[in-house]
């Protein structure tokens, strides 16, 4: 589309988040085979060539068969561009995540049908609770044994404080499912598997009538139990309104099993009908930019690495108002100095292509853009700033170093690509120097993608010594100078001009605390709230 011709197609910007291995990336891969923009879905059944996931596009990920790294896709479906971010489930890389939702207007909940909330899939409600993000929840994996379905929406309401509101209900027990109920019509969906899941799975809708018919809706009385099911959520109110989706205060709800492709194309028409559109954006000074005002974007992540041919750099930044021309000068808020947008590309997992005109909700790759960091706000026009995105308190330590020194230019250009991405946050004092600096992060996990990393695409392979410490706290200058040379206690700098203090254990900050009472020592948000 030229830069001259109108978009007018409506956006939704959603993430996909959810504990470890409840298949978000499944989900993507599933979404993306039903929005006909792959003909194949890559998780297939089995080991044995088993290709990954187009948004699982690391080595490391797909070694693994997790993901560690934000993924942006976006396509077109039923007039709608949607703009879809995978996340990584580790808590490892939490705040991988917590920077995408800060960049999306609605996420999707995935839930495992056997295992229910766990750790972080409540820690995740609760985040999407505090930022107002309209939230839809998918019970996933229905094809496989698992809890009642009633049990699982007393667990939503219960832990979560949000009124499940199925907008379907499943026929079958959980490891039968041979369909669902649609709540809104009545009818029901049956589904028919295909090979490996690999392929749209087909649909058949029915009547209510037609399925009191139905050999297979009616065995064992699958369906009978439903309908009642049904009436008994109906009786308690748990029926979906719009207003108290989108005020946060219920959440939709769909049974689906993605490895099978069922129930995925009835998550594509509820996104695009009842996920919100892009809104208003908070501003650092607690005004808003309204998405029709001059041109915005938040850059959210930054990545590096995604093209071994060309070795280049990508600001992801979302449109928070305007219209986005590619080769249009922005201003960067945080230095004041123009930036030039020569080349803009819409992303697809790791692969690209040249976009000329995006709109609020889109999500932009920057290409190159070595000026841009995490949470950077650009504009045309009126000035604006959003809100920083928070840095979590790192709770694990090691100094790093390379192994070979003639490979010391190439050991510290990648370091601090690695900070710029956010990847791990790289501290530094006088005493350590360059060549050994302390990486402090969430998760240990995030110390194997940076060793993995600095040795694929720097050819530098480090040496990783743990340091004794587990909490950092935020301290001003005076406040480091009287911690300085105290045991149990060292203080760093990190590349954004925080200092932080470093502490062995919550005993020892205890103690300084005790001892010097007048000294501020400032919590940094935590990985998990």
């Amino acid at each position: 589309m030229s830069s001259t011709e109108r978009d007018v197609r409506p956006r939704r910007t959603f993430a996909v988040i959810s504990h470890p291995d409840a298949g978000k990336s499944t989900l993507t891969e599933a979404l993306a085979l039903h929005a006909q923009v792959l003909t194949e879905a890559g998780a297939v059944h089995g080991k044995a060539g088993r290709r990954g996931t187009v948004s699982d596009w690391m080595e490391m990920e797909r070694a693994r068969g997790i993901s560690i790294t934000s993924a942006a896709l976006q396509f077109e479906y039923d007039g709608h561009v949607v703009n879809l971010v995978d996340t990584p489930g580790h808590s490892d890389f939490s705040e991988d995540t917590y920077r995408v939702l800060s960049a999306v207007d609605s996420a999707v909940m995935l839930v495992d049908a056997a295992k229910g909330l766990e750790p972080q899939t409540l820690k995740l409600f609760k985040v999407c609770t505090l930022r107002g993000i309209p939230v839809i929840t998918v019970i996933n994996k229905w094809d496989r044994p698992g809890l009642e379905p009633l049990e699982l929406m007393d667990l939503i309401e219960q832990q979560i404080g949000l009124r499940p509101t199925p907008l379907t209900w499943p026929v079958g027990v959980a490891g039968d499912f041979r369909g669902v109920l649609d709540r809104q019509s009545g009818d029901f969906l049956a589904y028919t598997r295909t090979a490996g899941g690999a392929t749209r799975a087909p649909e058949r809708r029915m009547s209510a009538e037609e399925a009191a018919a139905d050999p297979v809706a009616t065995a064992e009385g699958a369906w009978e139990q439903a309908v009642e099911e049904d009436a008994l959520l109906s009786a308690d109110g748990a029926d979906h309104d719009q207003d108290d989706f989108l005020a946060g205060r219920s959440t939709p709800v769909l049974f689906a099993s993605a490895l099978s492709n069922f129930g995925v194309a009835r998550l594509l028409e509820e996104l695009v009908g009842l996920a919100p559109a892009p809104g208003p954006t908070a501003t650092v000074d607690g005004a808003t930019r309204e998405v029709d005002d001059d041109f915005s974007a938040l850059v959210f992540k930054v990545q590096s690495g995604m093209d071994a041919a060309h070795r280049d750099r990508l600001a992801y930044a979302r449109v928070c108002s305007g219209t986005f021309e590619r080769g249009m000068v922005v201003t960067h808020a945080r230095t004041g100095r123009p930036f030039a947008t020569k080349y803009a590309q819409a992303v697809f997992g790791r692969e690209r292509s040249s976009v000329d005109l995006a709109l609020p909700g889109d999500i932009v790759g920057l290409v190159n853009a070595s000026a841009l960091r995490v949470g950077d706000t650009i504009h045309t026009g009126t000035p604006v700033e959003f809100p920083p995105i928070a840095t979590f308190a790192p709770e694990h330590f090691v100094s790093a170093s390379v192994s070979d020194t003639g490979r010391a230019k190439q050991f510290r250009r990648g370091i601090e690509q690695l900070d710029q991405e956010g990847v791990v946050q790289v501290l530094r004092s006088e005493a350590r120097g360059d060549a050994s600096p302390v990486l402090a992060a969430v998760g240990p996990m995030q110390f194997e993608v940076v060793q993995a990393r600095l040795a694929s695409e720097f050819g530098a392979v480090v040496r990783l010594e743990p340091l004794p410490y587990s909490l950092a706290r935020a301290v001003a200058p005076d406040v480091a100078q009287e911690l300085s040379g105290m045991p149990g206690v060292e203080v760093l700098g990190r590349s954004d001009g925080v200092l932080l203090a470093l502490f062995s254990d919550k005993w020892r900050l205890a103690t300084v605390q005790r001892q010097r009472p007048n000294l501020e020592l400032a919590e940094l948000p935590a990985g998990g709230a």
